[in-house]
This record gives C-alpha cells, sequence and structure tokens, in this order.
C-alpha cells in the first residue's frame, strides 16, 4: 500500500489531515491485521480475516470518497482500485485455503 502514500502526499491541506490521514491509518491498520492473522491460528485467525475485510471495505469506501471529492484523478482511482480489489482477492483466496 507504498503506491498510495505519493497520491495522499498531493491532497489539499484542508483534505489532508482528514481523509489522508483516515486512508494512511487504514492502509496501516490493514499491515497490522494481517501480520497478527497470519500469526494466529483456528476462530482467532478468522475473525481477524474478517476485520482485514472490513477495512479493505473501509478502504474501498475512503478511495471512492476521494475520487468524488475530485481529490484524487479518475486515473488514479482505477489504479486504486484495481490494487484494492487485486489485495481483495488475495485475501479471499487466503481465506479459502
Amino acid at each position: 500500500m507504498y503506491w498510495y502514500l505519493p497520491i495522499i502526499a498531493r491532497f489539499p491541506k484542508s483534505q489532508h489531515h482528514l481523509i489522508g490521514k483516515n486512508i494512511c491509518d487504514l492502509c496501516f491498520n490493514l499491515l497490522d491485521l494481517i501480520i497478527q492473522a497470519n500469526q494466529s491460528f483456528g476462530q482467532e485467525r478468522q475473525q481477524l480475516q474478517k476485520r482485514v475485510s472490513q477495512k479493505f471495505d473501509s478502504l474501498r469506501l475512503s478511495t471512492r470518497l476521494s475520487k468524488e471529492l475530485h481529490l484524487i484523478s479518475i486515473k488514479q482511482y482505477v489504479q486504486a482500485t484495481d490494487k484494492i480489489n487485486e489485495m481483495g482477492r488475495m485475501l479471499q483466496a487466503w481465506k479459502s485455503g
């Protein structure tokens, strides 16, 4: 999710601390949850995977909001959603396996 940082850095100051911080926090929380889930087993792992999935949904919505507020271009939105969707597919495969 390092690819998101340069995009957020270009947000206007008025939105950088609101939406930009929210997106950064979501990305770092996702990384932490993925690491925790990867080191867990059984029911705890399933709960953590569910939380990861919820964070991905929040990241998708925040990305869409960024597009609607014209903080990111359509091209950046498409690139971001492609990457988020790819990570979501990997999560689904991880949950199934």
